[in-house]
């Protein structure tokens, strides 16, 4: 899940403002050694803190559908987890670096929610979209002074950046196979008096029906939740 955000951030930070202008995106540690090496402009975005956000803790149990719309497993909700970058500009002028911070800024902020469509691979398929916080009120435990004194470097100019990515629950269960005949009811007298009858069932054409009424409400629910 990690290096799908990473991915994902570097997709967004060639787009926007920053478009065509053949900027490097890095996630190593900005330390000295690292600083020494470079030769040309770079965006660093380096995660420096990983914890759950336990504010989105859910309990139960989501069901996992084919294309049928069938369930066939079972799995707990997802866990959410806030991943912190402290993203830096490298160049030669401080004059360039703050340009550059601009541009992310610029490219970024309009970005609070990322859609599914817009993620890969595991995340996409969660279908859940990502919340994106840029240049926000710093919640985590450790200081920006610590962590360049971590590095070993000088504190310079930066950007928070914090994406709130689920991650997978397992294990996942079978479900069960899907209902076909639909229920049975049986009447009778507690003592054999009168017998029991010989049951009312639904019939396989009813349960047709339901499921394709369930299916249109979807259809519809979706419709009002997308006015385009």
């Amino acid at each position: 899940m990690i290096h799908e955000v990473d991915e994902t951030l570097k997709g967004l930070l060639g787009q926007g403002a920053l478009t065509g202008s053949g900027i490097e995106v890095s996630f190593e540690a900005p330390t000295r050694d690292w600083a020494a090496r470079r030769n040309a402009p770079v965006v660093n975005t380096y995660l420096y803190d990983i914890r759950e956000d336990v504010s989105r803790r859910q309990r139960g149990q989501m069901a996992v559908r084919d294309e049928r719309d069938v369930v066939v497993r079972r799995r707990q909700p997802p866990r959410w987890f806030r991943l912190s970058y402290l993203v830096t500009a490298w160049t030669k002028t401080p004059q360039d670096e703050h340009r550059l911070l601009s541009a992310v800024l610029a490219t970024l902020l309009p970005r609070e929610v990322l859609p599914p469509d817009e993620l890969p691979g595991s995340l996409r398929a969660l279908g859940l979209s990502v919340p994106l916080t840029v240049a926000g009120i710093q919640t985590e435990s450790r200081s920006l002074a610590e962590i360049w004194s971590a590095l070993g470097g000088e504190l310079k100019p930066s950007l928070d950046l914090v994406v709130t990515a689920p991650f997978p629950a397992f294990p996942e269960y079978d479900a069960g196979p899907p209902v076909t005949e639909g229920a049975t009811v049986r009447v009778g007298g507690l003592d054999g008096d009168p017998p029991a009858s010989g049951g009312r069932s639904h019939r396989p054409h009813q349960v047709a029906r339901a499921r394709a009424a369930r299916s249109t409400r979807k259809d519809e629910g979706s419709r009002r939740a997308d006015p385009r």
